[in-house]
Parts: structure tokens; C-alpha cells; sequence
């Protein structure tokens, strides 16, 4: 099969795959559509909501239509690397033998991660960077595709501990979850409190989402569309001669390298679901906020002034 042939056959089964995932879930498209994109990119997102908003019920809804395994961990004060990980065990003979974790399936639902500390969280970071964990020594290759996919409760900050802005940066995408509309919510309710199940069919197998995300990785860019996600990455930093008065006032820390990786990738995976062939500056402007929202560190003084980081990062293009 072809490429174009290919691209042509990811736009319908993508379209599929929506319509399957509106089975169970209301509106919030631009949420699934940025889901999608980490998933068939290779990626990891991070996402942020108020509790309540079905974040668990989406991940599911998703795997099920996916037709890939799902666990869901949930982060507490008190959970251990091994919890997550697996760990070794003596059997009746005598003989280590090592049981999984939950971290040995495709896709992640790790709930609430700021709530765990610091050295739980990092459990998850040679999973998400290597797609493997390595036990007493033992490297564990982790089953493809694999994708983690993080919450945090942005109201309630009391006994957390903030994830550090190397494990951030192994993020793909932060999206930002919100309240459903008026309309949106009537029909969560009626959906919700009748005795109707609406049943999800799984549309893919693990090995046409690897192959799907191989054709998003083939797909060409031009130079200056990616000269143009590498300056839009440079504007974000303070120090550099591309920042404009505007970021040298408000921001601290602008994105790394992995940024533009990320830019590129997500506008890729953002053309080839539009039936687009290659990638225009118009497909990376599409992802950049939730490329960059999680990358750049706002100062006190943008915090004062109440300017948020979208406002910021809209400023750059």
C-alpha cells in the first residue's frame, strides 16, 4: 500500500473512530482530536481537569475503540515504584520470578500524578522515554504501542507534589479539560442516568496503530515549515534575540529542543488526519498550544497581571 493510499485510509478509520467514541462521550472533541494526535505521533499527554469530567471514562472509551489494553493507576501519597512497576517474588521453589505491574500494558491512565512523590513519579520516566523498565538489574521491554496518559486536579494542591519540569518535558501534549457546554450537559445526563449501554468496537489492532504511526513519521515536511516550528520554539525563550519585549517581561524559562521534535511531529500526525500529504505552518500553529503549554514557565509578574500561558503563546505566531 501506498502512502497516499495509506493517508487516505488513516482519514477514514480516524473518522471511524470518533464516531465510535461519541457512543460514550459528549462534545469535548478538541480534547479527543488532541488525544488522537499523541497516540498515532508516538507521544504522551498530561491532562488537566477538574474532577468529574469522565477523564477516566474518555481514556477507556478510547482504548476500547483502539482495541488496546488499559489500566488505570491510581496515584496516592503512599504508593511505592513497585506498585507500579511489578517486583520479584520467591515462588514455592525457591525461584525469583517476577510479577508484572500495571505500567505492562498499551495504554496508562496514571490518575492524579501529582499526587504521588517524586520517586514514584520517576517510575514512570524510563517507561515513557524507553518504553521498557529495568527491575533488579533486568531490562523489561514494555508491549507497543504504549502511551501514558496523566491527570492532575489543578484546584486542589494540598499534599501534591508538582511534577519537575524534566518529567513535564516528556510530555507530548498538556491538554486542558473543561466544563461541557449547557446543551452538552443535558445530554451527559440523559445518557448517563437511563439503562441504555451503548457498546464501543474495537476498529484497530496494536499493529495497524505501530504501522499508522510509522506512515506519520514518513510523512515529508518542508524546510521552512520546520525552520518555522524551531523559531516559534526560540521565541519562547527569554534570552534569545528572537524574544520579543512581550515573552523578556512575562516569561522565565522558555521550551527546549523536544518542543520543536514535538511541533513537527504533532503537525505531521494534525495534516495526515486532514488528508493532507505534508505539513504546512497552519497544521503546526494548530498544535502549539498543546505542544508548549506545559513547557513554558510564566513569571510572578505574568501570574499579578492575570495573562495566561495560552495568551502568551499566542503572542509568538
Amino acid at each position: 500500500m501506498s502512502d497516499v493510499t495509506a493517508i487516505q485510509n488513516l482519514v477514514e478509520k480516524r473518522n471511524q473512530l470518533k464516531k465510535e467514541i461519541s457512543k460514550i462521550i459528549v462534545g469535548q472533541e478538541e480534547v479527543v482530536d488532541q488525544i488522537l494526535l499523541a497516540i498515532f505521533s508516538g507521544g504522551h499527554a498530561l491532562l488537566v481537569g477538574v474532577p468529574g469530567l469522565a477523564k477516566t471514562l474518555m481514556v477507556n472509551t478510547i482504548a476500547q475503540a483502539l482495541g488496546l489494553d488499559f489500566k488505570r493507576i491510581q496515584f496516592t501519597p503512599d504508593l511505592m515504584p513497585s506498585d507500579i512497576l511489578g517486583s520479584e517474588i520467591l515462588d514455592e521453589n525457591r525461584q525469583f520470578k517476577f510479577i508484572r505491574g500495571p505500567i505492562f500494558s498499551n495504554i496508562i491512565l496514571a490518575d492524579e500524578i501529582n499526587r504521588t512523590p517524586p520517586k514514584t513519579q520517576a517510575a514512570l520516566l524510563e517507561a515513557m522515554q524507553e518504553r521498557a523498565v529495568t527491575i533488579a538489574g533486568e531490562n523489561h521491554k514494555l508491549a507497543l504501542p504504549y502511551f501514558v496518559l496523566a491527570t492532575q486536579n489543578p484546584i486542589e494542591q494540598e499534599g501534591t507534589y508538582p511534577l519537575p519540569e524534566a518529567q513535564l518535558d516528556r510530555f507530548m501534549f498538556s491538554i486542558k479539560l473543561d466544563y461541557p457546554s449547557f446543551a452538552e450537559e443535558v445530554q451527559v445526563v440523559k445518557a448517563t442516568t437511563s439503562d441504555d449501554k451503548p457498546t464501543v468496537s474495537a476498529l484497530f489492532t496494536a499493529h495497524e496503530i505501530i504501522e499508522f504511526q510509522h506512515l506519520v513519521r514518513r510523512v515529508p515536511v518542508a524546510d521552512n515549515v520546520i525552520e518555522y516550528a524551531v523559531t516559534l520554539v526560540s521565541k519562547t525563550r527569554p534570552d534569545n534575540q528572537l524574544a520579543t519585549d512581550f515573552i523578556k517581561n512575562y516569561i522565565d524559562w522558555g521550551a527546549g529542543p523536544r518542543a520543536s521534535q514535538n511541533l513537527i511531529l504533532a503537525a505531521k500526525a494534525h495534516a495526515a488526519f486532514n488528508g493532507k500529504f505534508s505539513p504546512d505552518i497552519e497544521d503546526v500553529k494548530a498544535v502549539a498550544i498543546g505542544i508548549l503549554r506545559h513547557r513554558v514557565v510564566k513569571n510572578y509578574k505574568a501570574d499579578a497581571e492575570n495573562i495566561s500561558i495560552e495568551k502568551i503563546i499566542a503572542s509568538l505566531y
